[in-house]
């Protein structure tokens, strides 16, 4: 019994043995071989490194996409549903007495998902229906046009009011 075994190298020696098991001489190559090294050479027309491909990235990778105009702007306001920020209170807000106090600035907020809590949500934007769903628990969503509007109509009361007690 062999103890030993023979390097590669040296058992691939030999008449009709110059390519160490690479079949044709060409095939022993550098990276040019194959199309290239890493991703190159897997554009359009490449199906030898197709399956690499779509294992890596899925299907979506081949083909065109649909066009876009340079002018058009993706909508990237951020957006949460009710359901998610109430299985994330501790996350998103504090406590205070039986309410939950939400500071979501720069999100809209969505109606989806079943809320159990007062919550008061200072937000961006709110839909009707996430608006309706938090005043029904006795809560309320914050907007700064909202908080316009009360300014506005807190400087006219107190113009009335001078008025008033000047007459």
């Amino acid at each position: 019994m062999k103890t030993k075994k023979r390097k590669k190298s040296s058992r691939m020696k030999g008449r009709k043995m110059g390519t160490h098991g690479s079949g044709a001489r060409k095939n022993k190559r550098k990276s040019g071989h194959k199309g290239g090294k890493g991703m190159s050479g897997s554009g359009k027309r490449a199906d030898h490194k197709k399956t690499l491909i779509t294992k890596k990235y899925g299907h979506g990778y081949f083909g065109k996409k649909g066009i876009t105009s340079k002018k058009t702007q993706k909508d990237k306001r951020e957006r949460i549903n009710l359901g998610q920020i109430e299985l994330n209170l501790e996350k998103h807000g504090k406590k205070i007495g039986d309410k939950w106090e939400i500071d979501l600035k720069n999100y809209k907020i969505l109606g989806e998902g079943e809320i159990n809590n007062k919550l008061i949500i200072k937000a961006k934007e709110a839909s009707k229906s996430a608006r309706e769903k938090v005043k029904k628990f006795g809560g309320e969503i914050i907007l700064p046009k909202m908080k316009e509007k009360l300014e506005e109509v807190k400087k006219v009361e107190k113009r009335k009011e001078g008025v008033e007690k000047v007459q």
